[in-house]
């Protein structure tokens, strides 16, 4: 995953760790050798358009915007087709209201009509004030959930381990976050729940307790999900 800052020259670019708290609570309940963060890649501002979401000062938000808007107005000037006529209409209506495009509300078809062009707000764009930059790597907690990914888990032996994947992604393809040979050769995940596995005080206890369920391929993964996956090599 890669967030663009902008408007932010206090944090480091590069690999950041996103230190979920929930990570914290499963090293203490199972051994093993080291805890691993999901991370992230930091970037600046000349890869805004390839990021994954974006992480902007409220002056860096405006900025933003403005770029956006001056954007769809040129674009508006050249007279393009009906269908993208309206949507971009639409846009700047939200623009100069001072909304990012992702809050346009654009009908799948109003989409697909200016889906050609890239706008920096319509990506998932989330503010950063003072505080958040103190305590960055915590912060990207909320970055990363409003960007639309969730966290599982392994755990046990050599470490315990959070990874990121897309919300809706299902088990293969989560396995293919560890290694592709793990989603290639998929044959089930065996789930526990993060409250089944709190609750139980630990992996081994959760199963004692007949919370770990096997899934098949069209599982979707739930947020901090505990998992084993079987897979031919």
């Amino acid at each position: 995953m890669k967030i663009s800052l902008v408007g932010i020259a206090s944090v480091p670019l590069g690999k950041h760790s996103v230190k979920d708290p929930r990570l914290d609570q499963a090293d203490k309940l199972v051994e093993a050798d080291k805890k691993v963060y999901a991370h992230v890649d930091v970037v600046g501002e000349g890869e805004t358009l390839t990021a994954d979401a974006i992480v902007a000062s409220p002056e860096g938000r405006l900025d933003l915007i403005i770029r956006d808007l001056e954007f769809a107005e040129t674009r508006l000037g050249r007279n393009p087709p009906d269908a993208e006529k309206a949507a971009f209409q639409k846009i700047k209506a939200c623009l100069e209201a001072d909304r990012v495009v992702s809050r346009a509300g654009l009908t799948p078809e109003e989409s697909q009509a200016v889906d050609a062009h890239a706008f920096f707000t319509a990506k998932p764009l989330v503010v950063a004030e003072a505080p958040d930059l103190e305590k960055f790597d915590h912060f990207l907690v909320r970055v990363v959930s409003e960007a639309g990914y969730i966290s599982f888990l392994t755990v046990g032996g050599p470490e315990n381990r959070a990874w990121l994947v897309r919300k809706g992604a299902a088990a293969p393809e989560a396995g293919g976050a560890i290694h592709t040979d793990i989603q290639k050769g998929f044959i089930r995940a065996e789930i526990i729940g993060f409250a089944d596995f709190i609750a139980a005080g630990g992996e081994t206890q959760a199963k004692r307790a007949n919370k770990l369920r096997i899934e098949a391929k069209t599982y979707v993964m739930q947020d901090y999900d505990l998992v084993n996956f079987r897979f031919n090599k």
